[in-house]
């Protein structure tokens, strides 16, 4: 293999796809908050002055969705209505109902048997021994960028800045797989309208590509930011947001392959959501444990019965077992049941409003990014 390049990209908390899935995430936590038992899956449509929340939430508990989608907006900045939406003046429908009793049905222990999976779908996790944290580096330096941008707007260092912003890392690989060095960056930054450009790219250098990407850059390096010339208008008013729409920016940025399943807004109960998480808390360990550079862990399920209806590794050549060894490894290691996964990543807790910025992977406050299960691999392999 010769050398390559490969990028990914990632967008801020401003985005108007990232409000909607922080809405649908706050709204998840402020149900599990009082009620743990609470089934939610909330999906949130964002435009110019307006946000739609809607979906199936079953909970003994009251939400104010109202109150939950304003106090959204105005801690991601969205104060001016000069943005297109602001916090004070948006309105906000609701349009929720109960979850389907069918659908229920599936899910509840009744004694007679485990609980089942929420839902049918295939699920993937990845990891790899790119960076610190085993996970691609396009991804991480993607998301380092768009971090950075909320944070200097939101200390004062890069006031004229407004919410809305993208960027994206190609990184070139050599022919053993390991990255060399960032080819491109490209930043688009919503900003206020008298800003000069040239100021603009100037400043976006100095406080944002180069704190996170010094060490991959070099004379070659192109650096894009805003190429339109302008970026003004931005957020909903510019364009629709939608939960779910950014799935590769939340995992692994193309590296790694992905079911399909949006994360945002679902309960532990759907394993769209914590089947992934799972995958990628095996995926990890396993190369924490040395028994692959690179794997990718994929898991299917069927609505109503517990076990994953298959269970598949793949090592892309880097591995040092067979991948039936791992396999079963895993199974005697994890408890891949529905009721297994939540107990054992923890999911019950109001904890998902961070994953919606970011990323879900590769961010070690989360319970499904430990390496506590290195030590129990070694005895099976």
């Amino acid at each position: 293999m010769s050398h390559y390049f490969f990028t990914s990209e990632s967008v801020t908390e401003g985005h108007p796809d990232k409000i909607c899935d922080q809405i649908s995430d706050a709204v998840l936590d402020a149900v599990l908050k009082e009620d743990p038992t609470g089934k939610v899956c909330c999906e949130v449509f964002t435009t110019t002055g307006l946000v739609v929340v809607g979906g199936e939430i079953s909970t003994n508990t009251y939400v104010d969705i109202t109150k939950v989608v304003r106090d959204l907006l105005y801690n991601i900045g969205y104060t001016d209505p000069a943005f297109g939406i602001d916090y004070q003046s948006c309105s906000v429908l609701s349009a929720i109902d109960e979850q389907s009793p069918e659908i229920a049905q599936g899910e509840v222990m009744d004694g007679s048997k485990p609980q089942g999976a929420g839902d049918q779908g295939i699920m993937f996790g990845f990891a790899c021994d790119e960076t610190s944290e085993l996970m691609p580096l396009p991804i991480m330096l993607a998301h380092g960028l768009t971090r950075k941008l909320a944070e200097v707007r939101k200390s004062g260092v890069l006031d004229y800045l407004r919410p809305d912003g993208k960027s994206q890392v190609t990184v070139e690989y050599d022919e053993n797989g390991q990255p060399l060095r960032v080819d491109t960056v490209v930043i688009a930054a919503q900003h206020d309208a008298e800003i000069d450009h040239t100021r603009l790219k100037q400043d976006i250098l100095t406080n944002v590509i180069e704190p996170i990407c010094e060490k991959y850059l070099d004379d070659e390096t192109r650096i894009l930011v805003n190429e339109t010339g302008r970026f003004v208008i931005g957020g909903p008013q510019a364009d629709t947001g939608l939960t779910g729409r950014k799935i590769i920016v939340d995992t692994y940025g193309g590296m790694g392959r992905h079911g399909g399943g949006a994360f945002s807004g679902k309960g532990p109960n759907k394993q769209d959501r914590s089947g992934a998480y799972m995958a990628r808390y095996i995926a990890k360990n396993i190369v924490a444990a040395g028994y692959a550079r690179k794997c990718e862990v994929q898991l299917s399920y069927a609505i109503g019965f517990p076990e994953p209806v298959s269970v598949h590794v793949d090592t892309f050549g880097t591995g040092n077992v067979e991948h039936e060894q791992i396999e079963k490894a895993i199974r005697a290691c994890f408890d891949l049941t529905p009721s297994g996964i939540i107990r054992e990543l923890d999911l019950l807790k109001p904890i998902y409003l961070p994953t919606a910025t970011y990323g879900h992977f590769g961010r070690n406050e989360f319970p499904w990014e430990q390496l506590d299960k290195v030590d129990e691999l070694r005895k099976f392999i």
